[in-house]
């Protein structure tokens, strides 16, 4: 049970402590919630980790009144300059990131962001939204992007959301990123007059949908993540093309 006011605090990750709380909260979703796994996965501390993580800002928002495990929220940060330094973005083992490394502007990619169950459906998105603001702000990001995923592997089940998203959301050719050939699931499943636009937004994650309110758009396929137990697409934000009221509604803390 949590207090009705949380007392959030939000900022970036400073040492090793703040690095492992982060990927401890990653566990309890990725791995405990949804089932994932992977190489470096500590089960015996409960640590979803990679080897990119040391290089990549941490973005925390922490409860301050919750006791043992106060980190509630995370979202992993690589600006372009961060994936020069180590030569790749995460996601590009999943698409190709050609157009937007192409286009020479400042690149900011989001991951591995998780809310602890307790804190969804509350105010908790919202304040990690505000973080995230400031962080484009202070760093001139022009374009962001990240994989998103929809729990499960059954491409037919997941057919009526794909197909929505890839006819009403496809990302304009100077930014369609496209999944890696050998994995690439088209999302072009279903014609669109055969789709109940209600049921595959249902079906879509908040999280998407947050993105997508805001003017986001989707690469061309998606990418089956077995490790995972997901199916990722990539969406793709240009903060000059963002919808005007909802980046307000959740940009208020840049100001």
């Amino acid at each position: 049970m949590i207090a009705a006011e949380p007392d959030f605090e939000l900022r970036l990750a400073a040492d090793e402590a703040d690095l492992r709380a982060a990927q401890r909260l990653r566990y309890t979703v990725f791995v405990e919630e949804l089932g994932g796994s992977g190489p470096l996965v500590d089960h015996d501390a409960r640590l979803e980790r990679d080897a990119l993580d040391p290089h990549f800002d941490h973005l925390l928002l922490i409860d301050k009144g919750r006791t043992g495990a106060p980190v509630v929220g995370v979202y992993r940060l690589c600006r372009s300059d961060q994936a020069a330094t180590i030569g790749r973005f995460y996601s590009e083992t999943e698409y190709d990131l050609a157009p937007l490394r192409a286009s020479g502007r400042p690149l900011l990619e989001l991951g591995r962001s998780c809310l602890h169950p307790d804190y969804r459906g509350g105010t908790a998105m919202y304040h990690l939204w505000n973080g995230l603001a400031a962080y484009v702000k202070d760093h001139g990001i022009e374009v962001l992007f990240g994989v998103a995923s929809f729990h499960g592997t059954d491409i037919a089940a997941l057919a009526e959301p794909l197909s929505y998203l890839h006819h009403r959301y496809l990302a304009p050719p100077d930014m369609r990123v496209r999944a890696q050939p050998a994995q690439f699931q088209s999302m072009d499943l279903l014609p669109l007059d055969s789709i109940d636009r209600v049921r595959a937004m249902r079906a879509t994650p908040a999280l998407i949908k947050g993105y997508l309110r805001l003017g986001g758009f989707v690469g061309e396929g998606a990418f089956i993540d077995h490790a995972f137990n997901t199916t990722d697409i990539c969406l793709v934000m240009d903060t000059a093309r963002l919808n005007p009221r909802q980046s307000a509604i959740y940009a208020r803390g840049a100001a």
